[in-house]
């Protein structure tokens, strides 16, 4: 019964983007495919070649973010001049309804600590990527879906230490300083990084459309990554040795990125689109990933919280859209910018999450309502976006 529904959801997962009514359920069912994939064989997701599969987490959610950096460039941060009302209402709702509705769930269902933090680490993280292609799907304002997640996620290493520090500090340890350092590893370099590799595959300077410059540049961060791996010790970095993973990573990334341009450049006569059709993948496999790895883990804890945790994070997405949107519509906002506000707060940043509780919480079952929150959230974000979506072309 197990692999007939997994096969199922394969065929679904993969003949969607042609199914009219399918395609805006990519996503979410390839996220459903993974995780019923882990729950009946999580020694898929255990090791492979012996690798354990959690050192994966954290690389992953880097490439991640490296792919979202790819999304900015300079021009979405001056969206915050242009429209700096709904940018500073959602980032105020972002870092306090959320936070609140994790806690008093966390609280009201009178889970463990470790799950109980878990939830509220959620509510404290920035709005994920995904909520950009949902707030585009539901014909919400792009721009402004994409500088609020800039903007929540560049906040983040400062806010969401506080606000675990204290929503959460009597249930588990939280050391505000490391969760600090891991965030700028895990999401604020290889957002930059993607932001500079924005600028070098579609910028306009002159400079990264010389082959030669463009091979100095990849030759340099290769130079980079391997200085940094191999003649330096992590004690020789001081307070940086907890960057030396993101740093690393992201000159990688950058070098291939130039590698990339330079064959563009010489033999694509300078054509990048195809970057912009794979980026959305690698990310879409990349949490897919994460997910079930971490649910693989957490088998056990599934069987006997696992759907009160469905019904915990249903309910934490259901608030979020549901505050973002009428709190929006009671700022005198339009409805475009109402449901892109609904779609920053329903749809957290859980790979984020999950990476904190591994990495810093040193925790895999604080990682588990992420790792639940993150299916929910893309079921339940696509199926409002779909109806948002229908709703625009039946009045249009």
């Amino acid at each position: 019964m197990k692999i007939i529904l997994i096969i199922i959801l394969f065929f679904l997962s993969l003949f969607s983007p042609r199914t009219g009514c399918l395609n805006r359920m990519t996503f979410a069912l390839w996220v459903a495919l993974f995780v019923v994939a882990a729950i009946s064989y999580p020694f898929i997701f255990s090791s492979w070649f012996g690798l354990n599969l959690q050192v994966m987490i954290i690389p992953l959610i880097q490439v991640i973010m490296f792919g979202m950096g790819t999304t900015l460039s300079a021009s979405d941060f001056r969206m915050v001049m242009k429209m700096p009302v709904p940018v500073f209402i959602g980032l105020v709702l972002q870092y306090s309804i959320m936070p609140m509705i994790g806690f008093s769930l966390a609280f009201l269902f009178g889970f463990s600590p470790e799950i109980a933090a878990g939830i509220i680490l959620v509510g404290c993280c920035p709005g994920g990527v995904a909520s950009n292609l949902m707030t585009y799907i539901a014909r919400g304002n792009v721009a402004l879906s994409v500088t609020m997640t800039a903007c929540s996620t560049l906040v983040s290493p400062f806010i969401t230490p506080f606000l675990m520090e204290r929503l959460a500090g009597e249930l588990i340890p939280v050391p505000f300083f490391a969760m600090m350092i891991s965030i700028f590893n895990m999401i604020i370099i290889p957002v930059v990084a993607g932001i500079i590799a924005n600028g070098i595959l579609y910028g306009e300077v002159s400079f990264y459309r010389k082959p030669g410059a463009l091979i100095t540049l990849a030759c340099s961060g290769f130079a980079i990554a391997g200085i940094l791996i191999f003649l330096f010790d992590t004690t020789s970095y001081g307070l940086l040795a907890p960057l030396r993973g993101g740093l690393i990573l992201g000159s990688i990334l950058l070098s291939f990125t130039c590698s990339i341009k330079t064959a563009s450049v010489v033999w694509a006569k300078d054509s990048t689109k195809w970057i912009d059709r794979a980026l959305p993948f690698i990310s879409m496999a990349g949490i897919c990933l994460i997910i079930a790895i971490i649910t693989s883990r957490s088998v056990d804890q599934l069987r006997t919280a696992g759907l009160l945790l469905v019904i915990v994070s249903a309910a934490q997405c259901f608030l979020g859209y549901t505050s973002g949107y009428w709190l929006g519509r009671l700022a005198r906002l339009n409805e475009k910018n109402c449901r892109t506000i609904a779609f920053e707060l329903g749809m957290q940043n859980s790979g984020m999450a999950s990476g904190l509780a591994i990495s810093v919480l040193n925790n895999i079952i604080t990682a588990l309502p992420p790792a639940i929150f993150g299916p929910v959230m893309n079921i339940s974000g696509s199926v409002l976006a779909y109806r948002w979506g229908k709703k625009e072309e039946a009045e249009s």
